[in-house]
């Protein structure tokens, strides 16, 4: 029995179809359907069905899976650990993060981070729609919010709660909110906004409250909502830890600050925890730490 025809076995199952996981070993598809065929005649059982009508692991092949992955990923790990024994780790890893990503201090925390390993090469693909992480060749993910694909081993970094703030020349100009109600007689810059409003839940000292807004400008990208506060279109909502760690943040003011959007979880994601390749590690280490300090409220 080849123990590469049961390593690609494991990838089938985790990712869920041949395609996928010749994607992921950088092989034809023939070649991963001729290897799971020969580990099938090894072991005399159908491991996987493939019938126009289905497909998916057999009985026999969840067992099989569950008896060695841990053994196939220790070995992958294994290998790759000797294979770099005395070297730094190296090569391309490839993060698919949302476009506010460059808000967390990503880009300034790399600096550094390359300095200690600089045979990595960090390829960012930052995309507001949800990446297929096996189909495409991703190493890692930023997500916010629940995750929607329970096959994806993630690991929770913190969450991100947002505020309400204006640029001081809109204060200077229009006033300070002293209530909620208040939202209404303002202009406001929308997240997500529709057709020049958004319903704002908010969560204050009587517990959550929702408010109509109406304003000038919507996006679906935060980091042009905070510039479009700081260019005074209007109050809006931002990340808490823009406030603290962005230089151009001394020009917001914070308005309304008993008020907080609920917060959302930021999670690290990886297709598979069967084999972390040593380059994906330290870098997988480094955004843990980096954005747990960066989400770490107020105070830690």
């Amino acid at each position: 029995m080849d123990y590469n025809d049961l390593a690609l076995f494991t990838r089938v199952v985790e990712s869920g179809s041949f395609t996928s996981a010749a994607a992921m070993v950088g092989l034809p598809k023939s070649s991963v359907t001729r290897g799971i065929a020969r580990l099938e005649r090894d072991l005399g059982v159908r491991l996987i069905q493939r019938t126009t009508r289905q497909r998916g692991v057999t009985e026999a092949g969840r067992e099989l899976y569950e008896r060695i992955r841990g053994a196939v990923g220790a070995l992958a790990e294994a290998t790759d650990a000797v294979s770099q024994h005395g070297k730094a780790p190296g090569g391309v890893v490839r993060i698919t993060a949302p476009v506010d990503v460059a808000l967390m201090g990503i880009p300034e925390a790399l600096a550094g981070f390359l300095v200690t390993y600089p045979s990595i090469q960090v390829e960012l693909v930052l995309t507001a729609r949800i990446v297929d992480l096996v189909a495409e060749g991703i190493d890692l993910g930023i997500r916010a919010g629940k995750l929607a694909d329970s096959s994806l081993v993630s690991r929770k970094v913190g969450e991100t709660s947002s505020g309400l703030f204006a640029s001081k020349s809109y204060v200077k100009r229009h006033g300070r909110p002293r209530r909620l109600a208040d939202l209404t007689k303002h202009a406001c810059v929308m997240f997500r906004g529709r057709a020049g409003k958004a319903t704002w839940t908010l969560e204050g000292p009587n517990g959550d409250e929702s408010i109509e807004v109406h304003g000038p400008v919507s996006a679906d990208d935060f980091s042009f909502v905070v510039r479009a506060i700081r260019a005074g279109l209007g109050i809006g909502q931002a990340p808490l830890f823009v406030a603290r760690r962005d230089p151009a943040a001394r020009e917001l003011e914070r308005v309304l600050p008993d008020y907080v959007f609920p917060g959302a979880p930021i999670q690290i994601v990886m297709p598979s925890a069967s084999f972390v390749p040593a380059r994906v590690a330290v870098v997988r280490d480094f955004l843990v730490a980096h954005l747990a300090g960066e989400l770490a409220p107020a105070g830690e």
